[in-house]
């Protein structure tokens, strides 16, 4: 019965993330060619005129994000890493050198120009340094053969990653439901897209804890 439930949590959780990532995917070809004015770039103009390089980060973090979010689903299948712990490496290795490098600098960068004002923009900010360094963490542990540790700090790093699905999920929903103004919805999903998923996985680790 226990597998049966495991195996239906895990069907519901590749479900719903392939249902997400699908439209994540289609976001960040909005962006293919690369223009000054795509998408959210139109709303963002005073940056791209005045901001040096702010376009050049902005599409670093959405071209890379893709491919952060995909390889790090797939670092949490227990049947990959068994079978497969080679390409479990291979795609833990491109998870973590896409964020030191490219995600989280380049949204660190980008956070510091969030639409909200001061709020929003200390939200981007510490999302995009908290995700460095949990990942930063993750990483170092298992270089040390801690693997527990390196768990922990690898589901918070990715609890940060998938900010980039429930932002937009937390988005839809107060719109549809409430029809905040712009700026008042920017600093609500600010927080609420990543803390809640961050507060989940310190309920699952402490849960664990406990066993």
């Amino acid at each position: 019965m226990r597998k049966k439930i495991q195996f239906s949590l895990l069907l519901i959780w590749a479900i719903c993330f392939s249902y997400f990532f699908i439209l994540m995917l289609k976001l960040t070809l909005q962006y293919i060619p690369l223009k000054n004015d795509a998408a959210f770039l139109q709303i963002k103009q005073t940056e791209v005129s005045e901001i040096p390089y702010y376009v050049t980060f902005f599409y670093i973090h959405v071209y890379s994000a893709i491919f952060v979010l995909f390889s790090g689903f797939f670092q949490f299948n227990n049947t990959l890493l068994k079978k497969y712990p080679v390409l479990h490496r291979n795609l833990g290795k491109l998870y973590v050198l896409v964020i030191l490098f490219l995600s989280a600098p380049s949204g660190l960068f980008i956070g510091f120009f969030a639409n909200g004002g001061f709020y929003s923009k200390i939200s981007f900010i510490t999302l995009s340094v908290l995700w460095f360094y949990f990942t930063l963490k993750g990483f170092l542990f298992i270089k040390n053969k801690k693997i527990a540790q390196h768990k922990a700090f690898m589901l918070r790093s990715f609890a940060l990653t998938f900010s980039a699905v429930t932002l937009r999920f937390w988005k839809v929903i107060l719109v549809y439901l409430f029809h905040p103004a712009p700026m008042d919805l920017y600093q609500i999903i600010a927080w609420l897209g990543w803390i809640p998923n961050l507060l989940i996985i310190e309920y699952y680790l402490y849960h664990q804890s406990k066993k």
